[in-house]
C-alpha cells in the first residue's frame, strides 16, 4: 500500500495566502462610539480606511447597519426623534430616510423587501408599497434578529423563552416556525452566502450550524465574549466583535475557521459588523 501523500508545503502556503486574501477583500460597515454617540462607520476588510457614514446632531444613536444586496445603501436602526425606527442611508450622497417604526432590519436578497423587529414580532415590509405582514406567531415572545436565506424563501430569527434563547426558521411567505437549535443562549443567526449554514452566537462564542440543526461547530474558542457574527461575501471567513466582558469595549475581528483571529479595530467600541464584497 502506498503511503498517503500530504499537501506539499508550497501548496499549503498558497492555500493560506488565498484564504488570507479572501478575508481582506471588500468593505465592512459597523456602528461605533468613536465620535461620541453611536454612529454608522465603515472600514476596508483589512481594517484600513475608516469612514464615518452617519453624522447627525442632537440626540439619538445609529446601530445595526446592513448593506443592501447591491452595496449602494445601508439599513440601520436609529433612535432619532425619540422612537426606534428603521432608516436607510444612500452611500452615494449620504442622505438618510426613515422607513418605519422598528429595528434590527435586514434586506431581502432582491432588495425589494425588509424583515425587521417591531415589538415582540418579526414583520416583513414591501418597500415599494409599504405593505406589511407579521411573520412570527402573536404568542411567541421576544422575537429578534431576522435574517433572509440567500434564496429569499426562508427567514431565520431568534426567540427568547423562559428557558433561554433559540434559533428558528420560517417561510418568508409565512407559516409555522421550525426549531434549529435552542441551547447555550443561541441567537443572532445569519446565513452563509450559499445558504447551507447559519452562523450564530451563544453566551460567549460564535458557532455555525446547518439549518436542519446538524453539524454544530465552534468558530471561536478563546477568552472574552464574541457577538454579532456574519459571513464574508465568499463564505470563507466570519466577521464578529469581541470584548473582555459584556460591558465592552468591543473590537472587530475576522477569522477563517481553523486560523487565528485578526483584529481590525481597537480603542473604541465597535459592534454589529456587516461585510460586502
Amino acid at each position: 500500500m502506498k503511503p498517503r501523500m500530504g499537501i506539499p508545503a508550497a501548496v499549503g502556503l498558497l492555500l493560506c495566502a488565498v484564504a488570507a486574501a479572501a478575508a481582506e477583500s471588500g468593505r465592512i460597515v459597523f456602528c461605533s462610539d468613536r465620535s461620541g454617540a453611536w454612529r454608522i462607520w465603515s472600514i476596508a476588510a483589512d481594517g484600513s480606511e475608516p469612514r464615518q457614514l452617519t453624522d447627525q446632531a442632537g440626540e439619538g444613536n445609529d446601530v445595526d447597519p446592513v448593506f443592501s444586496p447591491d452595496g449602494e445603501r445601508v439599513l440601520f436602526s436609529s433612535s432619532r426623534g425619540g422612537t426606534a425606527g428603521v432608516w436607510v442611508l444612500t452611500l452615494a450622497d449620504s442622505r438618510t430616510r426613515r422607513l418605519c417604526d422598528g429595528d434590527q432590519a435586514e434586506w431581502s436578497p432582491d432588495g425589494t423587501r425588509i424583515a425587521f423587529r417591531r415589538g415582540e414580532r418579526i414583520v416583513v415590509r414591501e418597500l415599494a408599497t409599504g405593505d406589511e405582514y407579521p411573520l412570527t406567531p402573536p404568542d411567541w415572545p421576544h422575537c429578534s434578529g431576522p435574517a433572509w436565506r440567500p434564496d429569499g424563501a426562508t427567514i431565520a430569527f431568534a426567540a427568547r423563552w423562559d428557558a433561554g434563547n433559540g434559533i428558528y426558521t420560517v417561510a418568508a411567505a409565512g407559516g409555522e416556525p421550525v426549531k434549529v437549535y435552542d441551547r447555550q443562549g443561541a441567537c443572532e443567526p445569519h446565513w452563509a452566502p450559499d445558504g447551507t449554514r447559519i452562523v450564530y452566537e451563544t453566551e460567549t462564542h460564535i458557532h455555525t450550524i446547518r439549518p436542519d440543526g446538524t453539524g454544530n461547530r465552534p468558530v471561536t474558542y478563546f477568552g472574552g465574549v464574541q457577538r454579532y457574527a456574519r459571513f464574508s461575501p465568499d463564505g470563507r471567513a466570519v466577521v464578529f466583535c469581541q470584548a473582555p466582558a459584556e460591558t465592552g469595549p468591543w473590537e472587530l475581528y475576522t477569522i477563517v475557521p481553523g486560523e487565528p483571529p485578526r483584529r481590525l479595530t481597537e480603542g473604541y467600541s465597535d459592534m454589529h459588523p456587516d461585510w460586502w464584497r
